[in-house]
């Protein structure tokens, strides 16, 4: 790691482990759910849209099918607005009705818990989900809430004052998990 971009990060998963994490957590996913026909990925944004659409890529090479994918802002349902600021929401994109489908939400990072919290209100609006998963990439501790990931790519104390980072090629230019 070189240059003032990069002081002060921590590298947890290098591009090589992020594209290995990726891989399990789609294999976890295709092991728990029944079939790919009911299953829709619904990223939470902002980076947990474009991790549900490299996810929705690694089980179609899997599953040789298409996945459904979309996006939920949970913006409007949370309840701590006043201490993590308001920002603008960007739209939520189902590619079809929840009704009855296996739901999985897709967050890079967990913290309080709070967030998936409003996720889950927010996809009520839209329907009544068979099951609703979450899968994230980092879960960071300091949950306020009794929310766990079905799915983790990696467990990662952190102090509050600390953030993890998901960089990915599409946004990025770069690929891996960071400590700041």
């Amino acid at each position: 790691m070189g240059g003032s971009a990069d002081a002060g990060r921590i590298e947890i998963l290098s591009a090589q482990e992020l594209a290995r994490t990726l891989a399990r957590l789609a294999s976890q996913v295709l092991e728990t759910v029944d079939s790919t026909d009911d299953l829709v990925l619904l990223g939470i944004p902002t980076r947990g849209v474009q991790l549900a659409r490299v996810l929705a890529r690694q089980l179609e090479d899997l599953s040789g099918r298409t996945i459904a994918q979309g996006t939920l802002d949970p913006t409007f349902h949370r309840d701590d607005l006043e201490r993590v600021g308001m920002r603008f929401g960007q739209a939520t994109d189902l590619p079809m009705g929840v009704e009855e489908r296996v739901v999985v939400l897709v967050d890079d990072v967990i913290f309080t818990g709070r967030t998936v919290r409003a996720a889950l209100e927010a996809i009520q609006a839209w329907g009544r989900p068979r099951r609703v998963l979450l899968l994230v990439m980092v879960d960071r501790g300091h949950r306020e809430l009794p929310i766990q990931p079905d799915f983790c790519g990696r467990v990662v104390p952190t102090r509050r004052t600390e953030t993890i980072e998901l960089r990915l090629m599409d946004l990025d230019g770069e690929e891996g998990v960071y400590l700041r």
